[in-house]
């Protein structure tokens, strides 16, 4: 019988929160990031198109067990609508599939913002990772097919106009998870009897991750320039963010190494403490700073449902 074989690379943890740039693909992006720390494994938290710039958190090692949660987290874009097309993509990628020479007026595109805030139906453009019967939408746009693809309602909890020129409009948008900031743009331009498409898109915030935490790709590119790979790797470690904060979000409670232990081995703890919850769905356990597991807490018990190494 073969042994499995050992994973290559480093077995690192935690979160790079990078600054993606234009015309860069979200899964080009990690497996540069991967590559220059030698992890072993990595995945990120909500892809960004390649005509977009920003925040891409990328996950290692065990912190891929808290992307889902990072999914979750509310977001911020800053972008630009140009008025007058509606492109096939809805950004500048796209064909032009509906012209316009009208223009709206500042009055009339702050009169419309309140139909974008709350809870809103929106559908997904037809360049997007949408799976329609089991294929990807983009997979079949690209094929020629014109797919129906039904609403869904997504939140933003903020839509604000920065900034109005001739042909173009400057927005920020604060929404969460699932919510097409093409669509926004596409579907201003139809209500506004104008047409409109993304021509810059940049996202500043993915909860809970403050954007002072982003690192440019060519800061860190850089750092190929030191030949001394311990030293290399010293320096790329120090743009980790512990895995823990993807979780900040949560209750948390603070353990021995005895329990810790217990809870690496599948085994619920008790729950001590005057202030400890008797019940919550979801909590994370910390022994000193380190993250030991998320879990449910019952009955006044911790149960593990992941355990991180």
């Amino acid at each position: 019988m073969s042994k499995p074989r050992k994973p290559k690379g480093r077995p690192i943890s935690g979160w790079l929160i990078l600054d993606k740039p234009v015309d860069f693909g979200s899964t080009e992006a990690v497996g540069k990031i991967k590559w220059l720390f030698n992890a072993q494994k990595a995945g990120h938290a909500g892809t960004l198109d390649p005509l977009a710039s920003g925040m891409l958190p990328i996950a290692l090692g065990d912190a891929t067990k808290t992307v889902p949660y990072v999914m979750d987290g509310r977001k911020i874009y800053e972008f630009t609508v140009t008025w007058g097309e509606e492109r096939s993509t809805d950004d500048l990628e796209g064909e032009a599939t509906q012209t316009s020479d009208k223009r709206p007026s500042e009055d009339d595109i702050r009169a419309l913002l309140p139909n974008y805030t709350g809870v809103i139906n929106q559908i997904p453009p037809q360049f997007s990772a949408i799976k329609i019967a089991g294929e990807r939408a983009y997979d079949l746009a690209r094929e020629g097919e014109t797919v129906e693809i039904p609403s869904r309602e997504v939140e933003v909890f903020r839509l604000t106009l920065l900034n109005v020129e001739t042909d173009k409009a400057h927005f920020e948008v604060e929404c969460g998870k699932g919510t097409y900031v093409r669509s926004i743009a596409r579907d201003l331009g139809r209500d506004l009897g104008c047409y409109g498409h993304i021509s810059s898109l940049r996202r500043s915030f993915v909860a809970p991750f403050a954007e002072e935490t982003m690192v440019p790709l060519a800061e860190l590119v850089a750092l190929e320039a030191i030949e001394d790979r311990d030293a290399r790797l010293e320096a790329l470690d120090a743009f980790i963010v512990d895995t823990s904060e993807a979780l900040s979000a949560l209750p948390q409670i603070r353990i021995t190494e005895d329990q810790a232990h217990r809870l690496r081995m599948g085994n619920p703890i008790i729950v001590r403490g005057r202030d400890a919850p008797v019940a919550e769905p979801e909590a994370v356990a910390l022994s000193g700073s380190k993250l030991i597991a998320i879990g449910e807490i019952a009955g006044g018990e911790f149960h593990p449902r992941r355990v991180f190494n």
